[in-house]
């Protein structure tokens, strides 16, 4: 196996994933065919280190530029459960959200020492069971996967002083991780976009639809569309703390870039429920920001607290309440204070996602495009 990269992790761990997709653009349609189905993960660790440490990194890293290394992939790692003795053959830890292997293996760590490589031979849910003891006594653990990476930028090491300073290292993984499926919930076969864990509406938004201006320079000028449907554009940043952080690497791994389209909720008020909703209705009435006609074919979510209902807007005529919009039976009852949000049906408008992995969060921006339905 490839040299092991020991050193304790300063925060945030920077993380980039790269896909390639290319994406053929009609008037009317778009098709977006990926280029590299698996992301290309780009890792940045910092590390504050001692005279000793810094010495160490220094002599590590200069043999190696062309080698291959045994990454701890601090990012996911997790508290152990329970302390660690040397001659433990197995190490206590939640592996529901890991991308822990066996055979394989994993490295431990506390209290900001050197990371420790062990042999896994079985992951099950509740731990870690090892080839050979652990041959180190912690108290309080953490426990981490393990990925093979190589340098792509010098290392730098910048002397704080004389017994102190920081190395920052970039490497990109060899082998994409393996990553289950996105579990959030869909409409008609695309992922709705329901958990964004802070900011729930864009940050910067803009419509506009593509056109050409023809000037003959004898008369007025002439407006011809380029595409047929408007574009919106948005920008959002989401936050994520605890099992949320592993929900949205999985919806990030399942997008592939800019390959899959999803639906976003507005988070708006451009519909708000007058009546009660029964299961069986057919129909809801709404006060709404707009005339009827402009509803019909547009998609809705019902933000229940028992899970939310998607529906497709079918007819729509005015009502002495409002707007009555023919929809399918929801399937339950939905109360008349329920919050009613727009779908737009969108794609991530790049290709690069950079995260920040802190020790109680994940955050990240990312530029979205509405494309047609």
């Amino acid at each position: 196996m490839p040299d092991l990269w020991p050193f304790p992790v300063r925060q945030p761990v920077s993380e980039v994933l790269e896909w390639n997709t290319d994406t053929l653009i009609t008037e009317a349609a778009e098709q977006r065919i990926a280029l590299r189905t698996d992301p290309r993960s780009i890792l940045t660790y910092t590390h504050l280190l001692d005279g000793t440490g810094l010495a160490r990194a220094a002599e590590l890293a200069r043999p190696g530029v062309l080698d291959e290394w045994t990454l701890p992939l601090w990012h996911l790692a997790r508290p152990a459960t329970a302390p660690i003795d040397a001659a433990d053959l197995a190490v206590f830890v939640d592996t529901s959200e890991g991308t822990f292997e066996a055979p394989g293996q994993a490295v431990i760590d506390a209290d900001g020492g050197d990371a420790v490589l062990v042999e896994v031979s079985a992951v099950l849910p509740d731990r870690l069971e090892l080839a050979a003891p652990a041959g180190v006594t912690l108290v309080h653990p953490i426990v981490a996967p393990v990925g093979i990476g190589v340098l792509t930028r010098p290392i730098e090491i910048d002397r704080q002083r004389q017994g102190l300073g920081t190395v920052t290292a970039r490497f990109t993984l060899r082998d994409t991780l393996a990553i289950p499926a996105s579990s959030y919930p869909s409409h008609l076969g695309l992922d709705v976009l329901t958990e964004p864990a802070v900011l729930r509406q864009p940050l910067a938004e803009s419509v506009a639809q593509s056109v050409e201006y023809i000037d003959n320079g004898f008369g007025p000028i002439v407006i011809e569309p380029v595409l047929t449907h408007v574009q919106r554009r948005s920008t959002i940043t989401l936050v994520d703390r605890g099992t949320a952080r592993w929900s949205r690497r999985r919806w990030l791994h399942a997008l592939r870039g800019r390959q899959h389209a999803f639906w976003l909720p507005t988070w708006g008020r451009e519909l708000v429920l007058q009546t009660s909703v029964t299961s069986s209705a057919t129909s809801v009435i709404v006060t709404a920001t707009a005339d009827p006609g402009v509803w019909i074919g547009r998609h809705v979510m019902f933000e229940v607290a028992s899970g939310p209902v998607f529906r497709e807007i079918t007819d729509a005529v005015y009502d002495a309440l409002g707007i009555r919009l023919t929809i399918a039976a929801p399937g339950k009852s939905i109360p008349v204070t329920t919050p009613v949000h727009l779908l737009t049906k969108v794609r991530l408008d790049t290709d690069r996602i950079e995260l920040e992995h802190f020790d109680n969060r994940s955050e990240f921006a990312a530029s979205l495009i509405e494309i047609p339905g």
